[in-house]
């Protein structure tokens, strides 16, 4: 049987579609003896409102739009943990989607959400251009997490990029390494602040630094490697991210390299993999939850109206060691 209508429940009710989308929507305007045949009606039939088109009619919503940029990155889970907990505590519900890490799949995605005309936009790690963020500011509250703004309409949420990658180079020193490789996250959200804390780092050190263009993803890390292997093999390598992280050492052990004994290799974020006892990946750690409690936080006082001024949350990130760090192999 196909899901009932307002129609449906005028006519079982007796009364006009008009009247049922005012008792749905809570006036005041109906009678007790109409809005009790409504509800029955309704009742009966099995309908309830849906809620999405409940919010659209009257103009206000409780739905937070979440954009994210790669479902494929536990990561992103963690902080739509954090995100979603705060929201549904205000009386929020989350309507999240993706753009796959690629411009125009976020465009599309971006107008999508604001075609619902939600509270309010988290956009985590998004790729998308600026110009892009600064429109739908305009139209709906705003917050970024993984991605810098000087807008003061949006809010942001970020980890020190920049002294993270700053952990990573200090532990592989402090353990005997010298020759030390970025493996970068490319044009992906925080690439630039971990790619330059880690030349930074480097020059403190008094090392010559090399850097490799990558992505956030496991496919990319491992063809770094191969790409590293043609030339050299260094002692460490810094990953972008974890999933980078990880096909950076399925292609180490492809080459017949023991991790981490022949090369030693950190990661970034601290996601759920990491944590795996065959994984056991030294990383750097964003607190993932809090950012998205801070995310929905900051959206939430806009949304009410609690504050003009933007918030720049910046959580200064923890070293992880495990088990794929150690010092440099001998000669």
């Amino acid at each position: 049987m196909d899901r009932p209508t307002m129609e449906d429940v005028a006519a079982r009710a007796g009364v006009s579609r008009a009247l049922v989308s005012l008792v749905m929507r809570g006036s005041p305007k109906v009678s007790e003896h109409r809005r009790a045949a409504v509800l029955l009606a309704a009742d009966e039939l099995g309908y309830s409102p849906h809620a999405m088109a409940r919010s659209l009619a009257s103009r206000t919503s409780h739905f937070v739009g979440v954009m994210v940029s790669d479902l494929h990155n536990a990561f992103w889970a963690e902080v739509v943990d954090g995100l979603d907990a705060y929201a549904r505590d205000q009386g929020f519900e989350l309507v999240i989607n993706t753009g796959g890490r690629r411009a125009g799949r976020e465009r599309q995605a971006l107008a999508s959400l604001l075609s619902f005309r939600p509270a309010g936009i988290a956009l985590l790690g998004p790729v998308v251009p600026a110009t892009a963020i600064a429109v739908a500011a305009s139209q709906a509250p705003l917050v970024l997490v993984s991605r810098s703004s000087r807008l003061s309409t949006v809010d942001t949420v970020n980890d020190d990029g920049q002294s993270g990658s700053a952990l990573a180079v200090d532990h592989l020193v402090s353990l005997g390494h010298t020759d030390i490789v970025h493996i970068d996250g490319g044009g992906g959200s925080q690439a630039a602040p971990r790619r330059t804390g880690y030349l930074a780092a480097m020059r403190r050190h008094g090392l010559s630094a090399k850097v490799i263009r990558s992505e956030y993803t496991d496919a990319a890390g491992a063809k770094a490697i191969r790409e590293l292997l043609s030339d050299r093999i260094p002692t460490a390598v810094v990953a972008a991210n974890d999933y980078n992280a990880i096909g950076a050492i399925s292609a180490l052990e492809e080459a017949g390299l023991r991790v981490p004994a022949d090369v030693s290799v950190v990661g970034y974020d601290n996601t759920s993999l990491a944590a795996l006892r065959h994984v056991s990946l030294t990383t750097v750690d964003q607190p993932r939850t809090e950012m998205g409690r801070l995310a929905a936080e900051a959206l939430i006082q806009r949304v009410r109206e609690e504050r003009s001024h933007p918030v720049r949350h910046l959580l200064r990130p923890a070293l992880v060691v495990r088990t794929t760090t150690a010092p440099p192999r001998p000669g």
